[in-house]
């Protein structure tokens, strides 16, 4: 059976499971002050909560008493094995998932960037690249922000956490941005980065600092490039060789899938209402509006405006790697047909098609990128956070920037997506099961961005040949 399949069967097995904890009668106490507007909470939020008083101390802040809420019909409605266990399943797979962060992101970008190559005509040829990807992908970014902003698929439920802007990554300025992607320490970046204190409970937690990450693996990727002759063999060699080891391991945790949904949903649904998951429709709307803006748009605009040429010429030439993109959802396994199609549909020379698509592979990822974007102001929204325009910001640099570590394997870009959550300082323990939500129903979205990646590596393998005085289409 398929993977999508699998996981599809687990996040309804995870509803019905949940639905059972969440109709669960149990009873909880406050103080008789809080009674009345406690029993309104509960039984707006909950199912089948009983309120009595006690001779408790009466709580003055909403947020402190919704939480003191939570946490007793939590507590009530998920005590058991079973719901223990299922639980744990979802914190584990949602810890292996950020646990292939770091080193995917490091590898993958330093090997990306070190395979730009040197030479007059490559160092032409990769800045060419390395332009043409970075725009597609930032004009990408911003659509989706648009969308997530107009659409607002997150919004429409309350949320039942309470977040306080001064706990968000919210720098003051463009400079700021700038500043805080350069490390003091990139081994420091990569273990401790930033430490936060839970104001509530004054637990101590870290997570990586992901643009400090990026930056450092840019340009050591760049020195790389620098250094050329055997040094850089041998180093791309090691990194390459890296790479393959990382990818088998980010394919193992994304097989365990199905169980990490499974216990996230059933997690959710137990100590929650269902409104969230309604609003996943809305969410694969918008995703799909601004995908379809971008391979129907923006891309076929590029492509006419630089060569002159008819889009729909290319989308024919393109078809079999497009159709191979779609059903694989993989940019690396659809590379074999994505060369063969360019080299003698569309007429690129060998030189050109041989670093321009493999580099794609890799850096290239506007449907992953406009993905990311969306998807964390999704969750935001889902959650109750407002991003201002300078977390927004560092949302669109940061999705910019983790797209070129974005693997080329089947729901890699859901992997990449804590490295945005985590760079605004929204709680990953809060998002993962809404990244959960989003996996269930990531197959199809992920079967359409590869095809969106892979459309785009098309073009601008076409683009830069055409720049370069190459015939394509045999037009001359």
């Amino acid at each position: 059976m398929k993977l999508h399949w699998k996981i599809l069967i687990a996040l309804l097995s995870g509803f019905m499971v949940g639905l059972i904890f969440q109709y669960r009668s149990v009873e909880i106490t406050v103080s008789e002050s809080n009674l009345r507007y406690s029993e309104d909470y509960a039984d707006s939020n909950y199912k089948g909560v009983r309120v009595s008083s006690d001779s408790s101390q009466s709580v003055d802040d909403i947020c402190l008493l919704n939480e003191s809420i939570k946490k007793q019909v939590i507590k009530s409605k998920t005590s058991g094995f079973i719901f223990q266990l299922a639980e744990k399943i979802g914190i584990i797979f949602v810890r292996l998932l950020k646990m292939l962060i770091v080193p995917l992101v490091f590898v993958s970008v330093v090997l990306g960037i070190s395979n730009i190559g040197s030479g007059k005509r490559l160092g032409r040829l990769g800045a060419k690249t390395i332009g043409y990807y970075l725009s597609t992908s930032l004009i990408a970014i911003v659509v989706g922000l648009l969308l997530a902003n107009i659409i607002r698929p997150g919004a429409g439920i309350e949320s039942q956490e309470c977040f306080e802007g001064k706990n968000l990554q919210t720098p003051n300025s463009l400079i700021d941005i700038v500043i805080r992607m350069i490390p003091t320490n990139p081994f420091e970046a990569m273990s401790v980065g930033t430490i936060k204190v839970d104001p509530t409970t004054s637990q101590v937690s870290t997570s990586p600092d992901m643009l400090g990450i990026i930056f450092f693996s840019i340009v050591l990727g760049v020195c790389i490039n620098l250094v050329g002759g055997d040094v850089k063999k041998r180093i791309v060699q090691l990194f390459g060789d890296l790479y393959k080891i990382i990818i088998k391991l980010a394919s193992l945790i994304i097989s365990l899938a199905p169980y990490g949904v499974f216990g996230l949903i059933v997690s959710k649904v137990a100590t929650s209402g269902l409104g969230a998951f309604i609003l996943v429709g809305k969410y694969m709307l918008t995703i799909t509006i601004g995908l379809s803006i971008h391979i129907l748009v923006i891309l076929p605009l590029i492509f006419y405006f630089t060569t002159g040429i008819s889009p729909l010429r290319h989308y024919r030439a393109m078809a079999t790697a497009m159709t191979t993109a779609f059903s694989t959802s993989s940019s690396s396994a659809t590379l074999p047909a994505t060369t063969e199609c360019v080299r003698n549909n569309v007429g690129v020379s060998k030189e050109v098609t041989g670093f321009v698509l493999p580099l794609g592979a890799t850096v290239n990822m506007d449907g992953t990128a406009l993905y990311e974007c969306a998807g964390v102001l999704f969750i935001a929204q889902v959650l109750g956070i407002d991003l201002d325009l300078s977390a927004q910001i560092v949302v669109v640099i940061t999705a910019l920037l983790a797209s070129i570590g974005a693997a080329g394997i089947p729901s890699a870009g859901l992997v990449m997506i804590f490295i945005v959550t985590e760079a605004v300082g929204i709680p990953s323990d809060s998002a993962g099961w809404i990244i959960g939500i989003m996996l269930a129903v990531d197959r199809p979205l992920d079967m359409f961005r590869t095809m969106v990646n892979v459309f785009s590596d098309s073009t601008g393998a076409a683009v830069i040949a055409h720049t370069e005085g190459e015939n394509i289409y045999k037009l001359k």
